[in-house]
Order: structure tokens, then C-alpha cells, then sequence
């Protein structure tokens, strides 16, 4: 077995579904399996999957264990060389792994390898590569004190198109020999959810191992729906960050009560915050369709004013198109153009004032999302 894809589910059975076809539609070249560890879901993600992805391998849990407990528990069955943790709303291009597959082979001494992730909008995700948040960085991050310093937080020794060695990568996607992630233990059951993977990205560095961001492929990460930006998210961070610095940063008593009422007073700016912030959702007038299904066409023209094209590769002409009809929403049909071609397009056009979406071939819905800190939307075809 080359490859074992662990996917931690937790009611994002419609987000799952792509994900898990992204990465089938990567797997022929390699030998690969999907792990699915459900934690608890309410939202009839078992059943579905059961009954429709019967060669995916599946630990149902009866209660929500978190993050790191039930990746370890994945990783525990996994037969692959390599282990591949994926956020579930992920998509990963068809060629994703064979790439990562092949630089990893050939790289001596790699503990965890990221790539380029990109939000359901098109924006670039500045958390695809960090650096260690040590006390300093971090308070600097978290009040703006330093440019310098926030730039050590997100690496920006290296440009989001540049390959090259960091400290920490996005638990959203990471890649590392299985052996490697039994010798460092796994992610810490410490953490519910939130700082596991910068607990282990250390671990591994502490194991004389180098990370490492690699920019040749990028996937979609919509975030929202792992990463939803809510009081309950805060209280988990907030909790994140106390036992990271209690287990790593332990210093002296005068600099550990400054740090923890920083982080005090970082929890009471952002739990303001997010009770001052409603989320609005876009109307949706004018749709540009990519595709050529019967009944995708006939749904979308019930409820909007619908353009069709099969153009595809010519950006500026799609730009063109955008502005003429005062387009607000593009459909991408993945039955007609690959994952890879559609988060290109995601990022061309990513400037163009508009909301993506993916009709995923094989299925009865349209997924997107073009807010990082909110849950997207799901629209059944009909």
C-alpha cells in the first residue's frame, strides 16, 4: 500500500463526498486507501457512505472524540507507507498525490510535507506554511506589533509560490511516512481540536526531521466547514494555546504569567469580536454555467438567470463573460473539467467579484463556499 488518506468526518456529509471523489479521481496511479473516522455525525454521513463508498474504510465513533484522537485512530489501521491527513473539505487535483509521491520518495530525511492551499474563493491560505510560534512571535502576531515577527509566524521566508523548508504545517493536509508519525506518537490527544498540528510539526522538527512547504500542486481548503470561526472555535483555540506553551514554552514564572495574560486578553479581543460579526449570505442573481448536463442546466435556469458556455481555457474571454452578463456565481461541472483545471480557475479568477461552485460529477448537488470562516452551501438538485 503506497498510501493511506485519513479523513476525519463530523457532519459535512455533502463536503466529505467530494473530497473522498477528489481523491479517488487521484488514486490511479498509486495504490491507495481512504479512512474515514466519523465522530458521531448526526447528519446521515454513516448510512451514505456505507451504502455508496463501501470500499472506504470506516471507525465510527459514538461520541465526538476530536481531532487527534480520532486521526490516531485512523493512522492505527492505516497499511500505507505514507499517511495522508485531509481536512474533509478538501479538493485535491488528479494529480496531487502522484506528486507528492514521487518528491517524497526522493527526499531524505522529510518528516511532514504541505502544499498550497487555497480558500473556496480563490485567496491563498497564509497558514499553508508557518514558523514555530514561539511566545515572541506569537504575542507580535496576535497585536501587530511587528512586521518582522508576523512574518517569522507565517514563513515568509519563502513567497506562497516557492517551494522550500518550514517549521510548521496546516493539519488541513499533511503528508509524512507512517513510521514518522508513530515515532513522534501522533498528534497529542491534549487537544481536542485546534494546535495538534503545530504540536506536531514541532515534535517531528525535535526529531531532527525538516518540514517542508511544497508549492507545485495546491488544493482547495474551504475551511469554513472545518474551521467554523464561532465562539465554541475560540474557546478550543483559546485552550490550543494554553497547552502549547504549557508543554513547549515553559519558562521562567514572571515571562509565563505575561504570556498567559496575553492570551487572556487575545481570547476577550476576538470573543467580542464574534458577537459583533453577523454572516450574510450572497444573493445569487446571474450564474455562469461550465457544463453540459440536462439537468444541471434546467435546475439552475428555474431559479436564476443562467449563461452556458463550454469555454473553458480562455481566461480573459471568461472575464469578459463576467462582466457583459453582471455575473455573480460560477458553476464549475466536474464531469466536464478536471479538479485541477477547476481550482486553477478559482484562483485566476479570483478577483472577479464572484462566488464558485462545483457541481462534483456522479452527484445530486452543488457545493461552495466563498467565506473561510463560515459554513458554505449545499444546493440539491432538483
Amino acid at each position: 500500500m503506497d498510501i493511506s488518506v485519513v479523513i476525519v468526518n463530523y457532519n459535512v456529509r455533502y463536503f466529505i463526498e467530494q473530497c473522498i471523489l477528489s481523491v479517488i479521481d487521484a488514486s490511479s496511479n498509486l495504490n491507495v486507501e481512504i479512512i474515514v473516522v466519523d465522530n458521531n455525525s448526526t447528519d446521515n454521513s454513516i448510512p451514505f457512505l456505507k451504502n455508496n463508498y463501501p470500499n472506504v474504510h470506516l471507525i465510527v465513533n459514538k461520541e465526538n472524540v476530536g481531532f487527534s484522537k480520532a486521526n490516531n485512530q485512523g493512522v492505527a489501521i492505516a497499511k500505507g507507507k505514507y499517511v495522508l491527513i485531509l481536512n474533509p473539505d478538501t479538493v485535491i487535483a488528479e494529480d496531487t498525490l502522484d506528486i507528492i509521491y514521487r518528491f517524497a520518495k526522493r527526499k531524505l530525511n522529510l518528516g511532514i510535507l504541505g502544499v498550497k492551499l487555497i480558500d473556496g474563493s480563490g485567496k491563498y491560505l497564509p497558514e499553508s506554511k508557518r514558523g514555530i510560534p514561539t511566545p515572541s512571535v506569537s504575542f507580535n502576531k496576535l497585536f501587530g506589533i511587528s512586521s518582522n515577527q508576523t512574518g517569522k509566524y507565517y514563513a515568509a521566508h519563502i513567497s506562497e509560490n516557492e517551494s522550500g523548508i518550514v517549521d510548521v504545517l496546516v493539519g488541513a493536509f499533511m503528508f509524512m511516512q507512517k513510521s514518522v508519525y508513530k515515532e513522534v506518537k501522533g498528534f497529542d490527544e491534549d487537544y481536542f481540536m485546534y494546535g495538534e498540528d503545530i504540536d506536531l510539526s514541532y515534535k517531528v522538527l525535535n526529531k531532527g526531521y525538516q518540514n517542508y512547504y511544497f508549492a507545485n500542486t495546491q488544493i482547495i481548503h474551504y475551511k469554513g466547514e472545518s474551521t467554523k470561526k464561532d465562539i465554541i472555535y475560540l474557546k478550543y483555540f483559546h485552550n490550543a494555546m494554553k497547552i502549547f506553551y504549557k508543554k513547549h514554552f515553559k519558562l521562567n514564572k514572571i515571562y509565563d504569567f505575561l504570556m498567559s495574560i496575553g492570551i487572556e486578553f487575545w481570547y476577550l479581543l476576538k470573543f467580542f469580536k464574534f458577537r459583533k460579526v453577523r454572516h450574510q449570505s450572497k444573493d445569487i442573481l446571474n450564474v455562469l454555467y461550465f457544463g453540459k448536463d440536462e439537468l444541471i442546466i434546467n435546475h439552475l435556469n428555474k431559479k436564476y438567470l443562467l449563461i452556458n458556455t463550454l469555454l473553458i481555457d480562455d481566461i480573459d474571454k471568461i472575464k469578459e463573460l463576467i462582466k457583459k452578463n453582471a455575473i455573480d456565481t460560477i458553476v464549475f461541472d466536474n464531469a466536464l473539467m478536471t479538479n485541477k483545471k477547476i481550482i486553477t480557475h478559482f484562483e485566476l479568477l479570483k478577483n472577479e467579484r464572484v462566488s464558485f461552485k462545483i457541481h462534483p460529477k456522479n452527484t445530486n448537488f452543488i457545493i461552495g463556499s466563498n467565506n473561510s470562516e463560515h459554513r458554505g452551501n449545499v444546493e440539491l438538485i432538483t
